[in-house]
């Protein structure tokens, strides 16, 4: 090989590595950051301070948890808050969580999800500043936004600031469903928002601030530490299970549109290996597709426990990206051979919708088009507000 050869070839190597490192530069630079990776934009404000932690196992920093990141850099952590599911998001959906310390950090993990679902002004006296990390799925009754609202409502009340780690809302692309009614307020919705809201947990929290939803009308301290290169319509397929029962990307998407079914004598597929990808009952036969719930780790005593269920397997589907899917809710109870019975006794559909007119409107024969009809104006009026509190386009 001549010398120009050479010359050639090793002039060609440099420029591939540059080229190369500056592919991996672009790469970075675009690609989607969660606030919890941007750890120099809250670190300082952590550091020498009491800090209370509002975090799950969702709370992940590259390959680390949030609680290993920080405790590595110094950072005093006093005090673990757990929502529904606990610190390791392995509970029952309803499991009441008890607090206890965290056997590998020593750290005491305080339930919110127990005798109490806000932390009380004893535990806030502890505490100099709370940062709460958890990943969302952006439907109305999960349970996280509410935890969300009562660790806001101590934190304004205590007069101690917050610092959110926003995160990517997997439905945060559409808005649908009927606005939350007061009357019907509870731990599975606590604020006036549709079923599919279209924020982020930052961008809720600002809006819960602005709009004065906490009690008394009192505003949290809080900061938001926003995504990066992040929009509504950005794809975000989670990189763990949010919950024990929604344990992949279709049971997910499909949650917001099948959990109206919770409210009624049909399963969703708690207690199988396709949680919120069946639907299925034993009382009629509404499809060739079988499952029968058993008791299981993350699903105890699950609805219709033992009992052959006749229905449909949606693992497969293709799910809207513009709006509830109805259509399975609305042909189940149209099979019913006793429309009456369809829905629980305890007419948990009227807290999952947030209002009793689904279940009327269901029963009085009204149709999927004039039902969609009747929350327009809600969704309206919500959307002009919803403008002023979001962080992303």
């Amino acid at each position: 090989m001549t010398f120009l050869t050479k010359l050639f070839f090793i002039g060609f190597s440099v420029l591939s590595v540059a080229c190369q490192a500056q592919t991996n530069k672009l790469k970075t630079s675009t690609a989607l950051q969660t606030g919890a990776d941007q750890m120099n934009l809250y670190l300082p404000a952590l550091q020498g301070k009491r800090v209370g932690l509002v975090v799950n196992h969702t709370s992940i920093v590259g390959a680390s948890h949030l609680v290993d990141s920080l405790l590595s850099r110094g950072v005093p952590i006093k005090t673990i808050f757990a929502p529904e599911h606990g610190f390791r998001g392995q509970a029952t959906d309803g499991e009441e969580i008890s607090s206890g310390r965290d056997p590998k950090t020593g750290i005491m993990i305080t339930s919110l999800y127990g005798k109490n679902r806000k932390p009380t002004p004893q535990q806030m006296d502890s505490l100099d500043v709370v940062v709460f990390d958890i990943q969302d799925v952006g439907a109305r009754f999960y349970t996280y936004t509410s935890t969300m609202h009562y660790v806001m409502e101590a934190c304004a009340e205590a007069n101690k600031p917050m610092i959110l780690l926003d995160r990517p809302n997997p439905n945060g692309h559409y808005v649908d469903g009927p606005v939350l009614e007061a009357k019907f307020k509870s731990f599975v919705g606590l604020n006036p928002i549709p079923v599919v809201y279209g924020l982020t947990m930052g961008e809720l929290a600002r809006m819960i601030n602005g709009q004065g939803w906490l009690a008394g009308g009192r505003t949290c301290p809080l900061t938001v530490i926003p995504l990066k290169n992040y929009t509504h319509q950005t794809p975000y397929t989670l990189p763990v299970p949010p919950s024990p029962n929604l344990p992949n990307q279709q049971a997910i998407l499909l949650y917001p549109s099948l959990c109206f079914f919770e409210g009624t004598v049909v399963s969703v597929g708690r207690g199988t290996d396709k949680q919120f990808q069946v639907i299925g009952s034993p009382y009629t036969k509404y499809g060739s597709y079988t499952f029968t719930p058993v008791d299981k780790p993350g699903a105890v005593n699950p609805p219709l426990e033992g009992q052959l269920c006749y229905g449909m397997d949606l693992s497969g589907v293709t799910v809207s990206k513009q709006g509830l899917m109805l259509d399975y809710f609305f042909d189940f109870f149209n099979r019913a051979t006793d429309k009456s019975k369809f829905f629980l006794a305890n007419n948990g559909i009227d807290r999952l919708a947030g209002t009793d007119q689904l279940r009327l409107q269901l029963l009085a024969g009204v149709s999927v088009a004039k039902i969609r009809k009747s929350w327009k104006p809600g969704i309206d009026a919500y959307k002009v507000i919803r403008k002023k509190y979001l962080l992303y386009p």
